[in-house]
């Protein structure tokens, strides 16, 4: 199941457990935030689409944190005139977690480092060993 929403502006591709880093939103960390503005919900086999939105339908997801992008350098030059000019931005964003697409909510998943880390532990990787390459019979000269 997945959806598109729109959030600052801007159109995002989610399903449940993904994370996406949206424009800032005034929330705090660990607060739960509801995106109404849902523009398509597919569940497989279902497409619903909406003109604009899809009625009665949100995304609900868990804000991460907020964060500041990558500095993005703008420069400007004058030719002919001796004049340049070199400045930076940086933009904020909110990070979301989704947990639910309308009634649809997350499942208590196992996590997945722990379950990594118990195969490892269960079946220990063998080591690779090289096998010595058959020497060859150094040829004899003839005079």
């Amino acid at each position: 199941m997945y959806a598109v929403i729109q959030s600052g502006g801007k159109q995002y591709k989610v399903a449940i457990g993904d994370v996406v880093q949206v424009e800032s939103l005034p929330a705090q960390a660990g607060d739960t935030v509801q995106l109404d503005k849902v523009l398509l919900v597919s569940d497989g086999k279902d497409v619903t689409v909406g003109t604009p939105y899809v009625d009665g339908t949100a995304v609900t997801a868990t804000v991460r944190g907020h964060g500041r992008g990558e500095k993005i350098v703008v420069f400007k030059m004058r030719r002919r005139k001796d004049s340049q000019t070199r400045t930076g931005h940086r933009q904020n964003y909110t990070e979301l977690e989704v947990t639910g697409i309308g009634d649809a909510k997350a499942k208590a998943a196992p996590n997945k480092k722990a379950a990594a880390t118990d195969e490892t532990k269960a079946a220990p990787k063998k080591k690779a060993t090289k096998k010595a390459a058959p020497k060859k019979a150094a040829a004899k000269k003839e005079s």
